[in-house]
């Protein structure tokens, strides 16, 4: 018998690991959707989203902001949750294929790395303001906004819990 979080875990890889396997899938023609997020507490509207952004492709990758980079976009008392715990949330999601963990502020560099199908955010943006979006369409590929849940934040869950809401 498998076991079930080895399999989960087995979906949390490196960019570089997330590159070979992509090009294993473009032999068989799947197409790639990628989104990304911090995820730092779990909550519907993300279930939403990526289960939206799973929709775009046949395979969704997704990238999780490292620890030091939702410190440095969010505030520092952020993250509640550790990368690795997060990471993992993701990839226990059956309609989620890959994880990637990455450092840098935005996803550009992994973006360019696995040049994805389809980039999907959620639709509080522009797709101006999307990192990697320019890449994505420069090469063929497609960016789609998805609807997401209102007041369904983790800044707004942290903040109640906070208010004893």
């Amino acid at each position: 018998m498998l076991d079930k979080l080895a399999v989960v875990k087995s979906k949390i890889v490196s960019a570089e690991q997330a590159k070979h396997i992509v090009a294993a899938w473009r032999l068989t023609n799947q197409k790639i959707a990628f989104t990304n997020g911090c995820f730092d507490i779990l909550h519907a509207g993300h279930v939403i989203s990526l289960a939206g952004a799973a929709s775009f492709g046949n395979r969704l990758i997704v990238g999780v902001n490292a620890d030091a980079s939702v410190k440095r976009l969010k505030s520092a008392g952020r993250p509640i949750q550790k990368e690795a715990d997060r990471a993992l949330l993701i990839a226990a999601m059956h309609f989620v294929d890959l994880v990637v963990v990455f450092e840098e502020d935005t996803p550009e560099k992994l973006i360019q790395l696995i040049s994805p199908d389809v980039l999907v955010k959620g639709g509080d943006y522009k797709v101006e303001e999307i990192a990697g979006a320019q890449w994505v369409l420069d090469h063929g590929g497609k960016v789609e906004l998805i609807n997401y849940l209102d007041n369904s934040s983790s800044t707004n869950i942290i903040r109640k819990i906070r208010e004893g809401l």
